[in-house]
């Protein structure tokens, strides 16, 4: 990593080769559980919804694939694919069990490097994620794990725990953590945003949003503006910031 780090100072590496490259190492020591969508956020379809409700649900909630349970989240039985649905009109009877595709159960414990040349291999995208005593857990998609390489992985804007939360960059331009509290926040740059809605500034642009905004994505709140330096699609991490004038007290 020191090496890695010392090629892009001598610009030999670009941020997106380092970012990869980093994010490539990294998979081998990340288990399935920091990545997984937990069982409490997983979107599934029921054995017994009807196909008005699927349709709706598919809809509604924009994935491409989903677990179908039957009663219980610990008895996923099949995989559902979104683009299956379009031949509906060619079913005279619908049968929901007719439309599964096999599930496949993996250990929250397994390793991104295994699980990426899994998915490969089996040309499957999604994998539910069980416990020790078998219960699911969560689910893990193929994005998931990419993710962990191309996007949600230190980069040249991430800092150490140890740092500050913001911080001046070479370039004038201040980078602050998602998780920096919103009153530190007001004092460093003088802005006047509530905290009554949200405690964090990544949470004042959820809520602004009313979303994850995608990697790079430009936010403007109250003269401020926001660009999103590291994320996934869950949650906010480093944000670059253009101060209001008056600038930081930061140095």
């Amino acid at each position: 990593m020191h090496l890695l780090h010392a090629a892009f100072e001598r610009n030999l590496l670009d941020s997106d080769a380092l970012t990869i490259i980093e994010g490539a190492l990294a998979a081998s020591d990340t288990s399935v559980r920091d990545v997984m969508v937990p069982r409490a956020q997983m979107d599934v379809v029921d054995i017994d919804d009807s196909i008005d409700e699927i349709v709706a649900y598919v809809i509604r909630t924009a994935h491409s694939r989903f677990p179908v349970i039957d009663g219980s989240r610990d008895n996923v039985i099949g995989i559902l694919l979104a683009k299956d649905l379009l031949r509906i009109h060619t079913e005279e009877d619908f049968n929901l069990r007719d439309w599964l595709r096999p599930a496949v159960f993996i250990p929250e414990s397994k390793r991104l490097n295994v699980l990426l040349r899994e998915f490969r291999v089996s040309r499957n995208h999604m994998a539910v994620v069980v416990d020790e005593y078998g219960g699911v857990c969560g689910v893990v998609t193929i994005e998931d794990v990419l993710e962990q390489i191309v996007g949600d992985i230190e980069d040249e804007y991430d800092f150490d725990e140890a740092d500050d939360n913001i911080q001046l960059d070479q370039a004038g331009r201040y980078r602050v953590k998602a998780q920096t509290e919103i009153e530190d926040f007001n004092t460093a740059f003088g802005t006047r945003f509530s905290d009554e809605e949200c405690d964090t500034v990544g949470g004042l642009i959820l809520h602004q949003l009313e979303r994850v905004p995608k990697r790079n994505e430009m936010v403007d709140i109250d003269g401020v503006r926001f660009q999103v330096l590291r994320a996934d699609s869950r949650r906010l991490y480093t944000l670059l910031v253009t101060a209001p004038d008056g600038g930081s007290d930061q140095s």
